[in-house]
């Protein structure tokens, strides 16, 4: 079932993204073209979890899909950057607090059907406030939001980033093995 790669088209290249097409063969023989989204970095999303089961999360606009909600903090891992590095750095930047140890959740591909984009969740119990976010452009609003609350924001549409969807889910799912996270 594993479809042969004949070879690729670059279209557009960018520090932002790659697009190209591959020249692809299916199992059953039909060649194709395929268009490869391609992301030139890693993704870091930030789960800070306080002790009264708070997250700390960004109320913010996204001009794309013209939409409003929550996520959690979240960025590109620069060159040579350790990912744990970068992920304390953007907490940091984007809410103006500095988070404490950080333990992976996971790692996983957004859309690996069409894209290479790959993204690693990190969880913090703690985080120390070090003053207003550095980069106010990154939303409107940072808030400590009840984890209790994340089942309603995301019927309410308020929550439907991919990515803090599946970090917030991931914590909720194994809110009770504390080894997993």
């Amino acid at each position: 079932m594993e479809w042969k790669v004949h070879g690729h088209q670059q279209l557009y290249e960018s520090e932002w993204v790659n697009l190209e097409i591959a020249d692809v063969e299916l199992p059953d023989g039909q060649r194709l073209a395929h268009h490869v989204l391609r992301l030139p970095r890693e993704t870091v999303v930030i789960a800070v979890v306080d002790e009264d089961s708070r997250v700390l999360m960004l109320w913010r606009h996204r001009f794309i899909t013209d939409r409003w909600g929550w996520e959690l903090p979240a960025g590109w891992v620069d060159q040579n950057e350790d990912p744990v590095a970068a992920a304390s750095r953007e907490v940091l930047e984007e809410t103006g607090w500095q988070p404490g140890p950080l333990r992976p959740l996971c790692s996983f591909s957004a859309d690996h059907g069409i894209s290479d984009s790959q993204f690693h969740l990190y969880r913090a119990d703690q985080a120390t406030y070090q003053g207003p976010p550095a980069d106010w452009t990154e939303s409107s609003q940072v808030e400590w939001v009840p984890l209790a609350s994340v089942r309603g924001l995301i019927e309410l549409h308020e929550i439907d980033d991919g990515a803090t969807l599946t970090a917030l889910l991931f914590l909720i799912a194994f809110a009770d093995d504390s080894d997993t996270i």
